[in-house]
């Protein structure tokens, strides 16, 4: 099973870059994307049309132009929630979760904490409501967990990481919710994979040629539960599609 996970910073910016190309040839089974930017009454037959074969799900936010996830499945879930059943946290479309036979898969776009930290106090708040909902699924059947986590979880996931240290998605509280995620019976699969590969990055800031110069943070994530690590096969991070600031990730498992 191949699945994609995309924040595409807009949806219909990204589909005037290319997307389609993309989406088409890599043929995932699941496409997640993260920051839609929309709402789906804004959707364009020609937007739309490139879906056409698959189950289409949306979670948008209550703010226009603002967060938003959706997830394109070849095959039909057995049931569908959109956010994690609290209400402050549900307004801005973040979270969609499709359960499978064998597996629920999350796809999730995680609160940044701003540039001077304004939302961290917030983020550490969804960070352990959002473990315990993964815990609960996992305890029922495995789980897969995808999206933009806004954080670069350690040193090796950043290009510069001592310049910094406490900024907004590599600040100790962060990490530690990533860390305490982990250590709660899940896997990050890149590291799990490859343990010691550096300079692998998902995301790039528009100023400075950062992408050019691969001056990158590696915030996208594959998260599952431990019970099926096993089952793991890769995980490629596809840094040569452009048209967002974050580049698709796909995980191959089963």
């Amino acid at each position: 099973m191949k699945i994609i996970s995309w924040n595409v910073n807009g949806l219909r910016a990204v589909v005037k870059k290319g997307f389609k190309d993309f989406f088409d040839r890599i043929d995932a089974d699941i496409f997640c994307i993260q920051e839609t930017k929309m709402q789906i009454d804004q959707l364009d037959k020609e937007t739309k049309s490139i879906f056409d074969e698959y189950y289409e799900y949306w979670n948008s936010a209550e703010r226009k132009g603002y967060s938003g996830t959706a997830i394109f499945s070849k095959q039909e879930p057995i049931s569908v929630k959109n956010g994690i059943g609290i209400e402050e946290h549900d307004n801005e479309g973040r979270v969609i979760t499709l359960e499978y036979e064998e597996f629920y898969l999350v796809n999730c776009y995680t609160p940044n904490s701003k540039r001077e930290l304004e939302r961290l106090p917030y983020r550490m708040i969804w960070e352990d409501e959002i473990r315990k909902y993964l815990k609960k699924l996992s305890s029922i059947k495995p789980v897969i967990y995808c999206g933009d986590l806004n954080v670069a979880h350690n040193e090796i996931d950043l290009k510069n990481a001592k310049s910094n240290k406490g900024n907004c998605g590599f600040t100790d509280e962060e990490r530690g919710k990533m860390t305490k995620l982990l250590n709660s019976g899940f896997i990050d699969c890149f590291r799990y994979k490859y343990p010691n590969k550096e300079n692998s990055y998902t995301w790039w800031s528009y100023m400075g040629k950062a992408r050019e110069k691969n001056i990158g943070w590696r915030i996208d994530y594959f998260i599952v539960s431990d019970k099926i690590k096993d089952k793991i096969n890769d995980v490629i991070i596809h840094d040569d599609i452009m048209g967002s600031d974050h580049c698709p990730v796909e995980l191959d498992i089963f």
